[in-house]
């Protein structure tokens, strides 16, 4: 081909630039939620003096729109694509926190190509992401957590579920919206399981989990520079264990959970954020059983869930958490009122009316496309006590 007719119509500028990682297209467990996120990042990034740089290919969000970034690579986000644009842009670095489990999985490929990565860095975000170094982590820590083993093999699936007794929950690594997990109960249930998860998902890691049968499940958000930690909220889920998180719906502030309780949690999520030195947001998934709490999770990113709380707190939460990446402000700096006057209830929304063939029953796997906000007044409104009464009525077994 002629060079004469090789163009480039993206001139790099003079300032220092951010790279902010979307999320790409809408898929379960990955929806409209983080393009909030990107956008209040991007707002936060320009607000800080630097050039805002958005890669993102999903023509359906606010983030790609011509005004909100500086400059929008419209490329799909993946590894070929993300380095071009690095090698050409040259950026100060690169914020993986607000695109999901997407952006975040590009971190390992950023860190040894010797990129920075704004906030939190790749290794505590590994611990995090790792079962084995996480659990390690907590039991360090002192903070307990379901007994849990890792397998390859579908013996060896057997040998650990033996170990740390049925039922179990069984699942891939490095997934999102709990693809292909599952409650099981016996040997034979297991086997079933391992070796369709080894079918689609070959070579993954499988992590076999001990099921808190019948506990109560809450989250909590937060936000650390390093030596301080604000938590966001803390949302108590209505359905019982064994529902996905993001199918349940949540209620914010908790309602049913005791004071010494909800203490606990804070606590412990503050413990967590500043052992993993967490610069940007957290969220840690609880479960509480007979009043011990145990941690389930941590993803070291922006959640599902934090648009929610900043919409129903009235607070710009993802604008202060990319400051806060930056560097560019501690959490003192800012002056956090909530304002929330009774509850906000977060409301999953379903498709099956789409996916007419599609099984209705609820569990671990997540089903729902995305979720609403709901605010209402006391625990007496009639909808909300509606939906307490039938809170255990589409649970899978």
């Amino acid at each position: 081909m002629s060079s004469s007719i090789v163009f480039n119509e993206s001139i790099p500028g003079e300032r220092k630039k951010v790279i902010v990682l979307g999320s790409g297209p809408n898929r379960i467990g990955q929806g409209i939620e983080f393009d909030y996120c990107c956008t209040h990042g991007l707002i936060a990034v320009k607000e800080s003096g630097y050039e805002a740089i958005m890669v993102n290919c999903n023509p359906e969000t606010v983030s790609t729109d011509f005004d909100i970034a500086d400059k929008l690579y419209f490329e799909p986000v993946y590894w070929e694509h993300l380095w071009e644009i690095i090698e050409h842009e040259k950026p100060y670095g690169v914020i993986v926190q607000l695109g999901g489990q997407t952006a975040l999985k590009l971190a390992k490929r950023l860190h040894e190509k010797g990129i920075r990565i704004i906030g939190t860095s790749f290794d505590n975000m590994d611990i995090a992401e790792d079962r084995g170094r996480f659990s390690d982590m907590l039991k360090e820590l002192n903070i307990p957590y379901p007994r849990y083993g890792t397998a390859y093999t579908t013996d060896e699936a057997i040998e650990v579920a033996n170990q740390v007794g049925y039922p179990v929950l069984v699942r891939p690594s490095y997934v999102l919206g709990g693809q292909r997990m599952r409650i099981v109960i016996n040997d034979d249930e297991l086997e079933k399981s391992v070796l369709s998860l080894l079918k689609h998902l070959p070579g993954n890691k499988i992590l076999i989990d001990h099921f808190l049968d019948r506990c109560q499940e809450a989250e909590v958000d937060a936000i650390c520079d390093g030596e301080d930690v604000h938590i966001m909220g803390i949302m108590e889920h209505i359905e019982p264990a064994g529902i996905h998180s993001g199918d349940s719906h949540a209620l914010l502030p908790c309602f049913n959970l005791g004071p010494m309780i909800v203490d606990e949690m804070a606590d412990i999520a503050k413990k967590i954020a500043l052992k993993l030195n967490v610069k940007g947001l957290i969220n840690i998934q609880f479960a509480i059983k007979d009043g011990k709490v145990y941690v389930i999770e941590a993803n070291p990113r922006a959640s599902r869930t934090t648009p929610f709380i900043a919409k129903a707190y009235g607070i710009p939460y993802l604008n202060i958490a990319t400051k806060v990446m930056l560097g560019e402000m501690k959490l003192k700096d800012f002056k956090l009122e909530k304002k929330l006057d009774g509850f906000a209830v977060k409301e999953p929304v379903f498709s099956f009316n789409k996916f007419p063939n599609v099984n209705k029953e609820l569990g671990p796997e997540m089903k729902s496309t995305g979720e609403a906000i709901r605010f209402i007044k006391d625990l007496r409104d009639p909808w909300f006590r509606q939906l307490y009464k039938e809170r255990s009525m589409h649970l899978s077994k």
